[in-house]
């Protein structure tokens, strides 16, 4: 199994690539340490047993590895490549039954703003996200706000909170009238 590899603006980051889907329709998952992933995730699990993996984020097509402090790419990538691989050729699943991201409970007078805010981040912001090695996931939405989680690379990047606040807001904003601005919600 050949595993491409790619820088994200996040150098604490990497994009692992392996050809085949990963997550596939199901979603995206962020691990943002060894303990969250805990019976939920083989492939996670295996990748936060190499020394120096801080996280971890599942997507649709790839894998994000976050590196811990003061330690080296060149330690660490041949280890996550190999592990992927030995993974996949395993035949092993990705994640355990039932795993991913809780939304809030949506009021029923808001489904078709939340539908509008979804279809938006869906078509005009996770594809650009991906691309960096993350996702950006809808979590809920309340009297104007919108609550979102930056997953993956995006999380730990100096720029995340710029492009929600000016990028993701100013868009939502824009085309949804009723939204009054974002906020960011951690794990």
């Amino acid at each position: 199994m050949f595993i491409e590899t790619e820088d994200t603006p996040n150098p604490a980051t990497l994009k692992f690539l392996p050809g085949r889907p990963v997550m596939g329709d199901a979603g995206t998952i962020d691990f943002i340490d060894a303990d969250a992933v805990i019976g939920r995730s083989p492939l996670a699990d295996v990748v936060f047993a190499i020394p120096g993996v801080s996280r971890v984020f599942l997507g649709q097509d790839f894998i994000s590895v976050t590196k811990a402090d003061g330690t080296d790419w060149s330690d660490l990538r041949p280890a996550i490549l190999a592990t992927v691989a030995d993974h996949f050729a395993a035949g092993l699943p990705v994640v355990g039954e039932g795993v991913g991201v809780v939304e809030d409970a949506i009021a029923p007078e808001d489904q078709e703003i939340v539908a509008q805010i979804k279809e938006l981040l869906d078509t005009r912001v996770r594809p650009a996200v991906a691309g960096d090695g993350g996702d950006i996931v809808f979590r809920g939405y309340r009297d104007g706000i919108v609550r979102l989680t930056m997953q993956g690379a995006c999380s730990g990047c100096p720029s995340s909170r710029a492009t929600l606040k000016h990028g993701v807001e100013n868009m939502l904003r824009h085309y949804v009238p009723e939204v009054v601005g974002v906020e960011q919600v951690e794990g």
